[in-house]
């Protein structure tokens, strides 16, 4: 079936935000004393927002008690460059305009936080029919109620919408929410998971425009 709305997850997916993340971390980790990380060290924990970065520039995870103190120095310094370096992926524009021309809406569903999200939106000059961020509803992917209000605010059921994602929690609120999913292999792949193609995804992507042969 032809979906009357394509969704997107934001970083790794339709943007390649790494470059900025890891801008940010590696500055926190010099003012540290540490040495700098290469974008390829960081990049597949990017998906994974303060949480990947702190475990992969610190060894940090939410229970240590640094943890609040040095995810809000990361996010003080990603806010500073939010988008310097991140751009579309490739194929991505190309995708996004074919969509607006098959009168199909698009949108962007992500556990980033409002306030990254709509910077880089801006900057990005993109104006997708919905944004839903991690602090949109009270739960974040995995839990389908961000799909969900996507769907609410674009007025379709779910199963009319398809979702596109590098994650593994991408594919699971897309199948939890009743919307088809759709995997790709670029992005960043959490190192916790699998690749994208032993997700059980309804589709496997290797680059955005393949995506149309399929709508």
């Amino acid at each position: 079936m032809t979906p009357s709305a394509v969704l997107f997850d934001f970083d790794g997916t339709l943007a390649d935000t790494a470059p900025d993340l890891a801008a940010a971390v590696n500055q926190l980790r010099a003012e540290h004393g540490m040495e700098r990380l290469s974008n390829e060290a960081v990049r597949p924990y990017a998906s994974m927002g303060a949480r990947g970065l702190l475990r992969i520039g610190f060894g940090l995870t939410p229970d240590d008690a640094d943890y609040p103190m040095l995810r809000d120095a990361f996010l003080e310094r990603y806010a500073a460059r939010v988008c310097v370096d991140t751009r579309l992926f490739p194929g991505m524009a190309d995708l996004l305009r074919e969509l607006e021309s098959r009168d199909i809406a698009w949108g962007i569903v992500t556990n980033k936080a409002t306030r990254f999200t709509e910077q880089i939106l801006k900057a990005l000059e993109l104006t997708p029919d919905c944004v839903v961020c991690g602090d949109t509803t009270p739960h974040t992917k995995p839990h389908p109620a961000p799909l969900l209000r996507a769907a609410e605010v674009l007025q379709l059921s779910a199963a009319a919408c398809w979702y596109v994602g590098d994650d593994l929690r991408d594919i699971q609120a897309a199948r939890a929410s009743g919307m088809r999913a759709v995997a790709v292999e670029w992005g960043y792949h959490s190192p916790d998971n699998a690749g994208p193609r032993a997700w059980s995804a309804d589709l496997v992507l290797s680059q955005p425009l393949e995506l149309i042969d399929h709508l």
